[in-house]
């Protein structure tokens, strides 16, 4: 049975997914403000035991062909009256279409809509990986064979139990893919009294076959992976021969396992990734970064969390709104505005751009000043800086160049940017081109000015034969979550 045949059943029921495209089941995470270009494919898995297999298959602007990213879902109680829903919400698909990645997520055999029962060995944990590594497999041969994938440039990677089938597909030659990434990787199967043991021995029967570089992320306060336990599974890959590098996160919220499913751990594991891909010669820059949320800023310690006496600006029925925001599930945003205006938002794919967002609606500009379970203000740390400019009339102006580069002088991410108060007498937008730093002298980048390096412009453009005097404001968040804002005082002349 070939991908073609496959593909023209499935066709009878492809998905294209817009801006406003969401899931009404019991996942109420909305979709990023973006094309998904969202595909609904039956795959063949493993020729050796036939079945299809469920992939949703997302594409970022453009024709490709594209690099793929390959993304492993974990493991709910699956069974024959719960094969559990299909996976579509995780922040590493956006965080690869970012990239430029196509982005393919398998559900493995007795999950969602693929055929089949997964695989159950007792304690042979790696056997069961193994068996979803074959299903896997052929699924990114299928993959290669389409006209908008790039075969010969693939990642792999995982959570939890996807994590440890990626694993387990690095014992084997698949063509086109360079490294794996795995978030957690765990198997844990309820018939084995010997789950941490089985672990060990798993990982050890897959590092001394291991094919492929690994990154691997664990956490302190993991609820499947005690830290005794993912540091014991790690040490007997590496041991056993498996090429590997850990990060460990130290504790995130309540669940470190849960890290993929909140944007706060997006500036833990996205510079990490991005140096990963890098190494194995694969995009590692945003070049689409409207599929990332607005990049949340640290913890300031400005006050504590439940203290709404010391929310600045406000009055006491923005302070009772503040008292109700704390009432709100995660992920959740409080921000304000110098003139005590104040915007709440909570679920969703990216609640800091909403709560923003609607400020400017109303004429405001705000900041965030609580994020989920931390307050991030920083007082006048993020005051508006002000700035003159000679511009020239009847063409536009790039009145910044916002980027981030490595000590390699490559990109490491583009900086978030958006208009808060617009001109007068012109129009202003975000552009994104490449161009060259401006590093002083002396400075440790500054052999990076001869590159030319991806980065993100406000540009102005006066009114057809306007002179005079006009004003705008820009903001700025960097990829560490730092804010800050410009305030424009242009001449045109």
């Amino acid at each position: 049975m070939t991908l073609a045949w496959v593909r023209s059943i499935a066709l009878l029921m492809l998905l294209t997914t817009g801006a406003a495209a969401q899931d009404t089941g019991a996942n109420p995470k909305l979709m990023p403000d973006a094309p998904l270009n969202e595909q609904l494919l039956s795959v063949p898995g493993d020729p050796h035991r036939p079945v299809l297999l469920q992939v949703t298959l997302f594409t970022p602007p453009g024709s490709g062909p594209f690099p793929l990213a390959v993304m492993n879902h974990g493991a709910t109680r699956v069974s024959a009256q719960n094969r559990g829903e299909r996976y579509r919400y995780t922040y590493s698909a956006y965080y690869f279409l970012s990239r430029g990645y196509a982005v393919a997520l398998p559900m493995a055999r007795g999950f969602a809509g693929s055929g089949g029962d997964l695989a159950l060995a007792g304690c042979s944990v790696d056997i069961v990986g193994t068996a979803n590594a074959e299903d896997l497999r052929a699924v990114i041969a299928a993959l290669g064979r389409l006209p908008e994938i790039d075969p010969s440039r693939i990642v792999v990677a995982g959570q939890s139990f996807g994590g440890w089938t990626t694993m387990a597909l690095g014992t084997m030659d698949v063509p086109g893919v360079r490294g794996l990434i795995g978030f957690s990787p765990a198997l844990r199967q309820s018939n084995c009294p010997t789950q941490d043991q089985a672990m060990v021995a798993g990982a050890r029967s897959f590092g001394a076959a291991a094919r492929l570089p690994s990154l691997w992320f664990y956490g302190d306060n993991d609820t499947v992976m005690p830290v005794a336990t993912w540091h014991a599974v790690f040490d007997a890959y590496v041991n056993a021969g498996g090429p590997a590098k850990l990060v460990t996160i130290g504790r995130f919220q309540d669940d470190s396992h849960e890290m993929l499913s909140f944007p706060e751990s997006l500036p833990i594991w996205t510079p990490q990734v991005d140096a990963f891909l890098a190494r194995l010669d694969l995009p590692a820059a945003a070049i689409h970064p409207e599929y990332l949320p607005i990049p949340v800023p640290p913890p300031s310690q400005f006050a504590a969390l439940d203290d709404a006496s010391a929310v600045p600006f406000v009055s006491d029925k923005g302070r009772e709104a503040y008292r109700q925001f704390l009432t709100r599930p995660f992920p959740r945003v409080f921000a304000l505005a110098a003139n005590g205006m104040t915007s709440v938002a909570n679920g969703g794919f990216d609640p800091l751009a909403r709560a923003l967002l609607a400020c400017r609606n109303a004429g405001a500009t705000c900041r965030p000043y609580a994020i989920d379970a931390d307050v991030v203000w920083s007082g006048d740390a993020a005051a508006a800086a002000a700035y003159a400019r000679i511009v020239p009339a009847g063409s536009t102006t790039n009145l910044n160049f916002a980027y981030a580069v490595n000590p390699d002088c490559s990109s490491r991410a583009l900086p978030q940017i958006s208009v808060s108060q617009a001109p007068m007498h012109g129009s202003a937008s975000v552009v994104f081109h490449d161009g060259h730093p401006r590093f002083p002298a002396g400075h440790p980048y500054a052999a990076c000015n001869d590159a030319l390096v991806p980065g993100v412009s406000v540009a102005y453009t006066p009114e057809p034969g306007f002179t005079g005097s006009d004003a705008m404001t820009f903001e700025e968040t960097t990829e560490n979550g730092s804010h800050r804002v410009f305030r424009m005082t242009l001449t045109i002349q």
